[in-house]
């Protein structure tokens, strides 16, 4: 997976890697990406200031308690209705972060330099070979069927 700072950074090299490898349906998911990115950021932010707005009121109420009820009852309502906020944002970071993380593992990685861009793997380049293909002279069971016989699979038992 991408490091979403590489992502914000250079999302035209994300979206030129995607295009080399033929996947343009995962363009949208860069920009989708960004914006989820930018907006987890601005919650992670409002958020911070609101806890820090909730401390410095908090100390306020215990130093009115003293002198003046009514304001500090008003500053009650504010920490709670700050709470409030701070839980919501907490569940929409949650979600924001959850979708980034889905969009994040769909995206794919950096293409090495080296390889050479192909639709298929018949345009591959061969590097290097050992020897010659051999190819048996008898028929090569399927998978199953060796399963089978070392009775490591039951077939009839898994489609019932």
């Amino acid at each position: 997976m991408l490091d979403i700072k590489f992502l914000r950074s250079n999302p035209d090299v994300v979206k030129q890697n995607i295009k080399n490898k033929f996947q343009d349906e995962k363009l949208p998911l860069v920009d989708e990406v960004i914006e989820l990115d930018k907006r987890n950021r601005e919650i992670k932010q409002e958020v911070e200031a609101l806890r820090a707005e909730k401390n410095k009121a908090s100390k306020e109420i215990g130093a009115m308690m003293a002198q003046k009820l009514e304001e500090a009852e008003a500053l009650k309502k504010k920490v709670a209705e700050s709470n409030g906020r701070i839980n919501d944002l907490s569940e929409e970071e949650k979600e924001v972060e959850e979708k980034i993380k889905k969009n994040m593992m769909i995206i794919p990685n950096i293409i090495d330099p080296s390889v050479p861009i192909g639709k298929d793997d018949s345009e591959n380049v061969e590097v290097e070979r050992f020897g010659e293909p051999v190819v048996p002279d008898f028929e090569i069971p399927y998978h199953t069927e060796i399963m089978e016989s070392f009775n490591g699979i039951d077939l009839d038992a898994a489609r019932r």
